[in-house]
């Protein structure tokens, strides 16, 4: 039997492993193409939709506010979209059984155990397919969720260089004082790791409720089926 971890074993590994598929480079491309044609037009885009969003600017006195609730607005909307368009009891069915291979695939390495090693290394192109599977459906929702996200990000660089108060823009922070507008690091401007900072917690968050919820709703209708 040939070690698991000879080069032999390795090579054929890689010739088994699954190419990345079409999907996923088409929706990199159009992601591609979202965020030139958002930077391209950002600025008449975020006049265009201060028409909307001018209700949550508190007259530009609230810079602060009006990012936590824009980053509500921008990610319960993505969340809600990128949920109803994936299958959730496909999603958890996939990471059930790679959690569970990982497991085992730890556990063999831990005891040395190379014939069960060699029969989970040949189980891992068939693993490697599922996760690209899931990756590429994500890639192909992106496009979606990105026509959501980049044009909130020009209102929001609108709402602080145009409406916002200029004086309103300083923050204190528990090291000190900033200015939304000044940058992290030379590149990275406050407003956006603020931005990020409430959105990202609070993805996380609706993403484990709503898929929650529709896993839930799922089952029940497959259990009224059967």
């Amino acid at each position: 039997m040939p070690n698991p971890g000879s080069p032999e074993q390795m090579q054929k590994m890689q010739e088994a492993m699954p190419a990345m598929p079409k999907g996923t480079m088409i929706g990199m491309v159009f992601v591609l193409i979202i965020m030139m044609a958002v930077m391209m037009f950002r600025d008449p885009l975020g006049a265009a939709l201060n028409y909307v969003f001018c209700v949550i600017d508190f007259g530009g006195e609230l810079p602060v506010f009006t990012l936590v609730i824009a980053g509500l607005i921008m990610i319960t909307l993505s969340t809600v979209v990128r949920s109803f368009i994936t299958d959730p009891i496909a999603q958890a069915k996939i990471q059930q059984e790679q959690s569970a291979f990982n497991a085992e695939l730890r556990q063999a390495r831990q005891e040395n155990n190379l014939f069960k090693l060699k029969k989970l290394q040949e189980q891992q192109p068939e693993m490697m397919a599922k996760s690209m599977k899931t990756s590429t459906d994500q890639m192909k929702i992106m496009p979606v969720t990105m026509i959501l996200i980049m044009p909130m990000y020009a209102w929001i660089l609108y709402f602080v260089t145009h409406t916002a108060d200029a004086s309103s823009l300083y923050v204190t922070m528990p090291w000190g004082t900033l200015n939304l507008l000044d940058s992290a690091m030379g590149f990275m401007p406050y407003w956006i790791i603020i931005y990020t900072m409430i959105s990202l917690p609070i993805g996380q968050l609706e993403n484990r409720f709503v898929r929650y919820y529709l896993l839930k709703k799922r089952l029940k209708q497959l259990d009224a089926v059967h």
